[in-house]
């Protein structure tokens, strides 16, 4: 069904018909339900902090017990996953940039404890940068991220990142 035919068809309900199918929708599936309890609630502030806590648990676990913390997984799918849905909510452009700064962040803050022997994990961390860039500008928000973006920048420098040159190739292509 096209989105002509579609808006002839709702054209053709009466209000009760409408919104007895909108309660259907709402029951029968759980991203109609999640886009409704957002917009009627935003509570994008809990949403974030959620949001990053899950992502440092991605590389700094916590303690299950007097045991040994669990390995760290370090996935970027986790923080993706995130961007991906706060996008398709509609929450604010600059918390999602925040969250994909943080995510790169806190794998820095992990890699400047440990040593990553894992080529992909660079890439991984240069394309989430490279991603958070492109919507930033889309965005009209690169200028208030600008500080934590040198930065991250300086962090792969500082940690002698085997990618740092594209880091700062990228850098360098903002201040012209």
């Amino acid at each position: 069904m096209s989105k002509r035919d579609l808006k002839k068809y709702l054209s053709e309900l009466n209000k009760t018909q409408l919104e007895e199918q909108i309660i259907e929708l709402y029951e029968k599936f759980s991203a109609v339900k999640i886009y409704y309890d957002f917009v009627f609630n935003p509570k994008e502030e809990t949403l974030l902090q959620e949001c990053k806590l899950k992502i440092s648990n991605e590389y700094f676990p916590p303690r299950t017990s007097a045991k040994k913390a669990r390995k760290p997984k370090m996935r970027r799918s986790v923080s993706q996953k995130f961007i991906k849905h706060f996008i398709l909510l509609g929450v604010d452009a600059f918390i999602i940039g925040d969250v994909m700064l943080y995510s790169i962040e806190i794998a820095q803050t992990f890699s400047a404890d440990r040593v990553v022997k894992q080529e992909l994990f660079f890439k991984s961390m240069f394309n989430s940068f490279e991603q958070a860039i492109i919507f930033m500008i889309a965005n009209g928000i690169l200028n208030e991220f600008k500080p934590r973006i040198i930065a991250i920048n300086d962090e792969t420098m500082r940690q002698n990142w085997y990618n740092k040159q594209e880091f700062d190739a990228i850098i360098e292509r903002l201040e012209y």
